[in-house]
């Protein structure tokens, strides 16, 4: 579990991961001490990349620019806190944008560290090693759902071991703004949305 940082630690070497999630960019800044990961910074902004998402494939300019916006407050952390060992993911949005590859260049430009946008089965496994790095190793069988902004994973796992994974491309930003757009909220809306949902996890 992540323990109180101390005086003492501040020459161990400093490590980050930097999620850009499709509702919110999330980064944890760590150092190891005695083996255990201090946790010495979080940051979470939410970016709603998915939102801008158009039904041509492209995110628009204005989604762009708050999340280099974001990422560029990311990097100046990043480098504030001399971290050297960072992993920058990308997930569902930045795996449907036909126009990533630009955006991608940007990130990586104001963060400083390269960006790799992974499977929806990958993302699974990195979410399931971080539901069991806080319940413990003990061998038990657990099932781990993550609703995200573009995609919802499922897990099946035992101890720290995933064993089966599943990534749905349906997450809560882009099922809102496709069917629920303006907020508006009503029962033919709701089966409507119902009905999406199984035929993504009938496929």
């Amino acid at each position: 579990m992540p323990t109180v940082e101390t005086p003492s630690d501040s020459a161990a070497e400093v490590m980050a991961a930097v999620d850009l999630g499709s509702n919110s960019f999330h980064m944890v800044v760590a150092r190891i001490h005695h083996g255990q990961f201090v946790i010495v910074d979080r940051l979470r902004e939410m970016v709603r990349l998915a939102s801008g998402l158009g039904s041509d494939g492209y995110l628009d300019n204005q989604s762009q620019d708050k999340a280099l916006g974001c990422l560029r407050r990311f990097g100046q952390r990043l480098r504030d806190m001399h971290a050297r060992n960072v992993r920058v993911v990308g997930t569902n949005t930045l795996r449907k944008a036909r126009n990533a590859y630009g955006f991608l260049a940007a990130a990586e430009a104001v963060l400083g560290h390269p960006v790799e946008v992974v499977s929806g089965m990958e993302e699974a496994r990195l979410i399931y090693l971080g539901v069991a790095y806080h319940i413990g190793s003990a061998p038990t069988t657990n099932f781990v759902v993550d609703i995200g902004g573009g995609s919802t994973e499922l897990i099946v796992g035992e101890g720290r071991e995933p064993r089966r994974l599943e990534s749905l491309a349906l997450g809560c930003v882009g099922l809102s703004s496709r069917i629920f757009k303006g907020g508006r909220l009503s029962r033919k809306r709701f089966d409507r949305a119902r009905l999406a949902a199984q035929l993504e996890s009938s496929s």
